[in-house]
């Protein structure tokens, strides 16, 4: 098949799962109106065990589920926890357009932190499109005329997480199976989560424990378009379709939860995404970048285990 056609397709998988990705944060938003973030993430981790036992009976890899790295994998079981409580959080109490855009740092995140992990060279320009994105943050943010909330801070904890997480699978993709990449951070959710539970718990209707169960199963429907994406099409044409999520944002927080989007947002997010297109389509150069951390690394802002399933089971190419 053509490679047009191949990222034609692949560009409507990643647009599909991201607008998956998008519904599940606007449920979790409407969920967070209820509940902690520690019991929506306790119930969606709990709810996906049986489908992704199932999706990774697939795995034919030889071996045991023991780390190879043991302190890597340690490290990003607590950037996961950070990245998907902070995520679920933020979402829950600001509007959806704003948690994006102060997640959408991530890329950025990603190409300062491939410098001391990968040994990553950043050169002038990706250093200044850094520093640009970072820019846009306090645009969104406006430090001195909007208060700063936990939210804001959950959101940015989340951004830090999920960047961290992102490179450190990035690193050891290749000698860890995918098995333990994907079940470590999950187990650590289900035990440390559920630890919390006796403080936390909220007693639930049969209708939000299916949305519980709805968030679970788009996720993982989600992760696999974004597989299926990337084995189709080239990283650069997929990568910036996560951006598509910024629409879905404005839409939902429209018509369910009353959200508009300020002048300072719209700026912000402009400048966040422009930079973090620039990042991209730079790193698409052979020339531009060795390891090319931020086009190779596939990463959903609101991260969380289930949303990395996709990479996590796909064989052909460098692991997330």
């Amino acid at each position: 098949m053509p490679q047009a056609t191949n990222n034609l397709k692949g560009a409507f998988l990643a647009l599909l799962g991201f607008a998956l990705f998008s519904t599940h944060d606007a449920i979790i938003k409407h969920l967070g109106g209820q509940y902690t973030a520690f019991q929506i993430i306790f119930f969606r981790t709990l709810l996906s065990f049986p489908l992704v036992t199932l999706m990774l009976m697939q795995d034919k890899t030889d071996g045991h589920l023991r780390p190879r790295h043991p302190w890597w994998i340690g490290l990003r079981i607590c950037a996961d926890m950070l990245a998907g409580a902070g995520a679920f959080y933020a979402f829950s109490v600001l509007p959806l357009a704003q948690v994006y855009a102060i997640l959408f740092a991530s890329p950025l995140l990603i190409t300062v932190l491939a410098i001391p992990i990968l040994g990553e060279r950043v050169r002038l320009r990706r250093g200044l499109a850094v520093i640009v994105g970072v820019i846009g943050v306090l645009i969104v943010l406006r430090p001195g005329h909007t208060v700063i909330s936990l939210g804001h801070i959950a959101a940015m904890a989340s951004a830090v997480g999920g960047a961290t997480s992102s490179i450190i699978a990035r690193k050891i993709g290749h000698e860890e199976r995918p098995a333990v990449i994907l079940l470590y951070p999950m187990m650590a959710n289900f035990v440390v989560m559920g630890a919390l539970m006796p403080t936390f718990y909220v007693p639930m209707s049969a209708l939000d424990l299916g949305e519980m169960g709805m968030i679970a199963v788009f996720a993982i429907i989600a992760g696999l378009c974004t597989l299926f994406a990337y084995r189709n099409a080239e990283a650069v044409i997929v990568a910036p379709m996560q951006y598509s999520q910024i629409l879905w944002a404005v839409v939902y927080g429209y018509l369910f939860f009353n959200e508009q989007i300020d002048l300072y947002t719209t700026v912000g997010i402009s400048v966040i995404v422009a930079s973090g297109l620039y990042i991209l389509f730079r790193e698409s150069r052979v020339s531009a970048s060795e390891n090319q951390p931020v086009t190779r690394t596939r990463w959903r802002p609101d991260t969380g285990t289930l949303s990395r399933l996709g990479s996590v089971l796909s064989r052909n190419k460098p692991q997330e």
